[in-house]
């Protein structure tokens, strides 16, 4: 059995060579996955269910839904770019909306799943602003809005949070050590998959006397080298990486 796991495409209409890697994928190496994962921001951003028309997103929907017709069971976990995502794109799409963290079991093996920005405690700027999106009352209130001003509004915010990031310390944008070990300790000491921070990589935690690993996601990119993306793959009781072009 074959269960893959990806994140952090950030998929927009101005970056169509990453939707070709992933179209690619999606008609290929996917197939062979009993359950693709997605841990978050497959879109740059997420405007609201009513913008499902758009040509990208349905573009992706149509993807995603070949993907489950064919049998492979597809999960998604909303990200900080996509957590408006909803139960009429899960539908169009084919897929499972997952809640965060996600307890799941590979061959008898218990593996924890998040996206991994609740876990950036350092920043606490960034906290402040989750918090507040997160809030179902303000979600509401934001997605009763018309479309085209929830996308002015998201296109400052992410002007914001690029001039934001460019002042903060590395440090601050990445995982803390104490936050991650609570998370292994309230879910019984599992393997941690998360995306999040763009910083590819296997960890290893000792909590408690727990050894317990954690592997990160790769974010996919366009730049000097080419266009590029990464699954992480579970095949034969271990995790490995498959790079994609």
């Amino acid at each position: 059995m074959q269960v893959h796991f990806i994140s952090d495409l950030h998929l927009t209409a101005d970056r169509p060579a990453l939707t070709a890697v992933l179209e690619r994928y999606l008609t290929g190496a996917a197939r062979a996955a009993a359950h693709v994962y997605i841990l978050g921001d497959l879109f740059e951003y997420w405007a609201g269910d009513d913008d499902v028309e758009d040509p990208l997103n349905n573009q992706v929907a149509g993807l995603l839904a070949a993907l489950s017709g064919a049998g492979t069971q597809v999960h998604f976990m909303p990200g900080n770019r996509d957590f408006l995502l909803g139960r009429e794109f899960a539908a169009r799409a084919g897929l499972e909306i997952l809640r965060e963290p996600t307890l799941i079991d590979l061959d008898g093996q218990p593996v924890l799943l998040c996206h991994g920005d609740a876990e950036c405690t350092d920043d606490l700027a960034y906290q402040a602003f989750r918090a507040q999106v997160r809030n179902p009352a303000y979600q509401a209130q934001f997605l009763a809005q018309p479309l085209a001003a929830r996308k002015q509004f998201i296109a400052g915010v992410r002007m914001k949070s690029e001039q934001a990031k460019a002042g903060k310390q590395a440090e601050i944008m990445d995982v803390n050590a104490g936050a991650i070990a609570e998370l292994l300790r309230q879910h019984g000491y599992p393997r941690l998959i998360h995306g999040h921070t763009h910083r590819p990589a296997l960890h290893l935690h000792e909590v408690d006397g727990h050894a317990c690993e954690r592997w990160v996601l790769s974010d996919w990119r366009e730049d000097a080298g080419g266009v590029q993306g990464e699954v992480l793959v579970w095949k034969d009781g271990a995790l490995s990486r498959l790079p994609l072009r």
